[in-house]
């Protein structure tokens, strides 16, 4: 999915969120923002097919990145999740001043939560996200980090992260991040957007591929 400064700022102003303008011309104003595929509708596609980009003024000049990545689970994580109430996966929406470079597990550093995210919590293990159970917290370890080095599945790499596909994309992310903490501190927002929010057909493909897999999973109806 391609997307472009552009797009994602007017997605971001359409819905009331805050566009982080760099105003005092410090540079590295980072937008985190990360952008979920729906149009793969509510399966778990158990595939890196969302993105995180990133958008801020280099002296002045805008900047924009997009990396391959996951906002949700994979298939293994939703099939031997252990967290209570069921595998995490974050609720759209933006998060002011909800991350801050730290240890991802002990290992590297990563963007660590520690603001209040709203989590969807499906524990029914069906391979497909349901929405009708939210809570919030400030502590469930949501960080954005990376998978391997290049990784084709996501299985368990996301249990509510949100995560790289590729390691050498995770680095060029953190070299931006580690300059705006000089510049701005160690303290992050981060906005995630469905592709709805940018192309507005993905709902409805979405809704269709689901309605398909439902009438799929009907049985047979027994002759007479």
């Amino acid at each position: 999915m391609n997307y472009t400064l552009e797009l994602i700022k007017k997605a971001i102003l359409d819905k009331g969120y805050v566009w982080f303008n760099d105003d005092e011309n410090k540079s590295y104003d980072v937008n985190i923002i990360g952008v979920r595929n729906v149009a793969t509708g509510s399966e778990v596609t158990n595939l890196f097919d969302d993105t995180i980009t990133l958008a801020y003024k280099e002296y002045g000049v805008w900047k924009f990145h997009q990396w391959g990545a996951t906002t949700e689970p994979g298939k293994k994580g939703m099939l031997q999740g252990k967290a209570a109430g069921g595998v995490a996966f974050l609720v759209p929406g933006q998060y002011r001043r909800s991350h801050s470079i730290g240890l991802h597990q002990g290992k590297y550093e990563a963007l660590r939560q520690v603001g209040n995210l709203k989590l969807y919590r499906d524990g029914n293990k069906d391979l497909e996200f349901d929405k009708d159970k939210i809570t919030e917290c400030s502590n469930c370890g949501v960080n954005i980090h990376m998978a391997g080095d290049d990784s084709t599945f996501v299985e368990n790499w996301s249990e509510g992260c949100q995560v790289f596909k590729r390691k050498k994309d995770f680095l060029q992310f953190m070299d931006i991040i580690r300059k705006a903490r000089l510049a701005h501190g160690n303290i992050f927002s981060y906005t995630l957007l469905e592709s709805s929010d940018i192309f507005a057909e993905h709902k409805a493909v979405g809704e269709k591929k689901d309605e398909v897999r439902k009438a799929a999973k009907k049985p047979a109806a027994k002759k007479k």
